[in-house]
């Protein structure tokens, strides 16, 4: 199993925030591993899992990752961003989304920013932390995110203490440039 640059950025991201995801109730998208959320569920964050659906592996991954970090009731559930499935519908209502590098191939940006919409007209006031590498200077999610009614904030790595190359005696995130943001709905 390996663990993306942008995973250990959003971990530390919710470690350095944990008091604010205590008794919370958190979906991970494209969870993989799951490190944002083994470590919001650490927090004391009620934890839903997700990965694309068609991908059984991925959604062993998270299975794993639980039972590595001997957390047991975190619901791991298939969602493939961009479409309506039962399981998508039948979320429960959720405070924060978290997903890590989702925004990796172009072609999926609106699949990612279309589910999140969805998950935002459901819950109002959830808030989506991502965080992404800089893989071209041509890419970006600023009009989908127009597009879609949502805004967003960069949130500097350092406000947070994970602008370094190593961060919690691991070996990432590594001279990769990663970014976090926070986007929410627009509010008028």
């Amino acid at each position: 199993m390996y663990v993306w640059p942008c995973a250990v950025v959003l971990a530390q991201y919710v470690w350095f925030h944990r008091r604010l995801v205590c008794n919370k109730r958190i979906l991970e998208l494209g969870a993989g591993v799951s490190l944002p959320g083994i470590v919001a569920a650490r927090c004391g964050a009620e934890i839903i899992l997700s990965d694309n659906a068609a991908l059984p592996q991925c959604l062993n991954n998270c299975h794993r990752s639980c039972q590595t970090n001997n957390l047991s009731g975190v619901q791991v559930i298939g969602l493939t961003w961009g479409q309506i499935s039962p399981a998508l519908l039948a979320l429960p209502p959720v405070d924060i989304i978290l997903a890590s590098d989702v925004f990796f191939e172009p072609e999926d940006f609106e699949d990612v920013i279309s589910t999140v919409h969805y998950l935002m007209e459901k819950n109002p006031h959830a808030q989506f932390w991502t965080t992404y590498q800089v893989r071209s200077a041509d890419w970006s999610i600023q009009g989908l995110l127009h597009k879609w009614e949502m805004e967003s904030i960069c949130v500097p790595l350092q406000s947070f203490e994970a602008n370094k190359e190593q961060l919690a005696d691991s070996p990432l995130p590594g001279r990769h440039t990663i970014e976090m943001m926070v986007i929410t709905k627009v509010t008028i």
